[in-house]
């Protein structure tokens, strides 16, 4: 008997297939929904730092994404030195302006971490060893970073991080 129309057999197949799917959604999804973010890293997903109280010369550390942060005030002998560099020369090759915002270029804000293997580098803080460039010193490994946080000495293969960050007001910067 030729019957072209929709078998039993061809209903129970869809009908079995639409439910191993659905079962698969309900098993996968707790899986998949597990890898995301948690409130309190979302919470950090982006900061606010207030520079107004910065000095020329002077450098802060904040916590971004559970991460130190550098801002630094650089005064103009720094950005003069900074802009002296050949680029050239450069392990990571990067003027300042490339790591500074238009309007902002006296402000640097870069991550905490040494390149090499993750270390927090000194310079940031009152008294701290800044290395033989003025910048900023890892004394695991030995790497030397410029005012502008470009690496110049050591092992650190690449510059400090600069995240994305954007000026809300004159003196208040959001990272992230």
């Amino acid at each position: 008997m030729a019957d072209d129309g929709i078998r039993r057999r061809d209903f129970i197949n869809v009908a079995a297939v639409a439910a191993a799917g659905a079962g698969g959604v309900v098993v996968l999804y707790p899986l998949i929904s597990q890898m995301a973010p948690s409130a309190d890293v979302l919470a950090e997903s982006s900061t606010e730092i207030d520079t107004s109280t910065i000095q020329p010369g002077q450098a802060i550390k904040a916590v971004f994404r559970k991460q130190p942060l550098f801002v630094r005030r650089l005064t103009p002998q720094e950005i003069a030195a900074a802009n002296a560099v050949n680029v050239g020369s450069l392990r990571d090759p990067q003027t300042l302006q490339e790591r500074t915002k238009e309007g902002h270029e006296d402000m640097l804000i870069t991550m905490g971490v040494c390149t090499h293997l993750g270390c927090v580098p000194l310079g940031a803080a009152e008294g701290e060893v800044k290395g033989e460039f003025g910048g900023y010193f890892c004394p695991c490994h030995g790497s030397h970073y410029d005012t502008a946080a470009r690496i110049r000495k050591g092992p650190a293969p690449t510059n400090l991080e600069v995240p994305e960050y954007e000026f809300t007001s004159d003196t208040v910067v959001r990272v992230g």
